[in-house]
């Protein structure tokens, strides 16, 4: 963890610490889930489990797409992970039909 900054004196200082502290708890859960949904998308993939992959894969979708309006993540990195989650889908589908 980062070390505390001093101790704020005017009001809008301190208004301002208190609203970061809230962005950082929010934006830190939405990250996480971020993170958690691809996981289970590369999990499902790795198990060889088609169906799952691709729900799994519609609900990282939508997880990822919820965060860019909110500036969580930029739109660049929500699309390179999109990207990646379906090559990687759309690879295990293909190696199977073969």
């Amino acid at each position: 963890m980062a070390a505390k900054a001093p101790v704020k004196k005017n009001l809008s200082a301190l208004k301002r610490a208190r609203q970061t502290e809230k962005r950082n708890a929010r934006n830190r859960t939405e990250r996480s889930k971020i993170k958690t949904v691809m996981k289970s998308v590369e999990s499902s993939v790795k198990a060889d489990d088609k169906e799952t992959a691709r729900t799994a894969l519609l609900k990282a979708i939508k997880t990822i797409d919820s965060a860019v309006p909110k500036g969580i993540i930029h739109k660049n990195n929500a699309a390179r992970k999109i990207s990646k989650l379906v090559r990687k889908v759309n690879a295990a589908s293909k190696a199977e039909a073969v």
